[in-house]
């Protein structure tokens, strides 16, 4: 099925550690039959050309500054599609973390007391991009999966609307054959968590951290409950429900930062 047209695409890093990028430069044998198709114009990871012409617009990272508020308009302007990349565009992601802190007592717990003053550190309250501009598709995960991101990007060229999971990781979990996180005796995030990643953190050895987000109406009290059974407590419980999912959840917990926090926050 031939591609609809040769789009122009852009990527684009809000507050992030870029490695979703990272996770599209490395799909090496799947992307020169994309690439042959479509122009990248604006990829700040992978060259050192710019433009501001563009169809497609992939964003990574979360809005945290109102420089970054300004930029995600310029962008939804501009471009006729915007997908988010990763959990911190998604959702929030890790970032998200920050709202359950003031925003004062972080800065001078990062940057002290007097620079904490200043107003060259222009930082707010941690948002994902469809709490800024309209979105079209998100892509989760921290990172994100490539063989998602190269559907996607296909769908996308084609014409079609790309398919996001609305089970939960479970289904992934028992297509590939793992035993249950809580049968051997763990926590784990897999019964509210969005499928889409093949189960691979449990499949190597780990839980799911919930990084793809929640699917559509979570039973999050069964949840909570299932995690009291397995020792969790209430607050330890919405911590981690929250790891990743924190505005789905609800800002509402606000601690005090302090030099313990300033580690976890950079």
């Amino acid at each position: 099925m031939p591609y609809r047209k040769r789009y122009r695409v852009a990527f684009f890093s809000m507050t992030s550690c870029e490695g979703c990028q990272l996770m599209v430069l490395s799909s090496e044998n799947e992307l020169p039959d994309i690439l042959s198709n479509v122009n990248i114009v604006y990829f700040r990871e992978a060259m050192s050309e710019k433009s501001s012409d563009y169809d497609i617009a992939f964003i990574e990272g979360s809005a945290t500054t109102a420089k970054e508020v300004r930029k995600l308009r310029k962008i939804r302007a501009q471009a006729k599609l915007v997908i988010t990349l990763g959990a911190c565009s998604s959702t929030g992601g890790l970032n998200r973390l920050k709202n359950r802190f003031r925003i004062g007592e972080l800065k001078e717990s990062v940057y002290g007391v007097e620079a904490s003053r200043s107003h060259a550190f222009d930082t707010m309250r941690v948002r994902a991009i469809d709490e800024v501009i309209e979105v079209d598709h998100h892509l989760h995960g921290c990172p994100i999966s490539k063989d998602e991101f190269i559907k996607t990007f296909n769908d996308l060229l084609l014409g079609l609307k790309p398919h996001t999971p609305n089970y939960p990781v479970c289904t992934d979990c028992k297509i590939a054959g793992n035993v249950c996180v809580f049968k051997k005796g763990g926590r784990c995030l897999g019964p509210v968590t969005r499928a889409g990643c093949d189960a691979i953190c449990v499949t190597y050895g780990s839980i799911c951290w919930g990084c793809r987000g929640f699917v559509d109406s979570p039973n999050i009290t069964a949840h909570t409950e299932t995690l009291a059974n397995f020792g969790m407590g209430a607050e330890e419980a919405s911590d981690f429900l929250g790891l990743y999912s924190t505005g789905l959840t609800g800002d509402t917990k606000v601690g005090k930062a302090t030099k313990s926090t300033k580690s976890k926050q950079r």
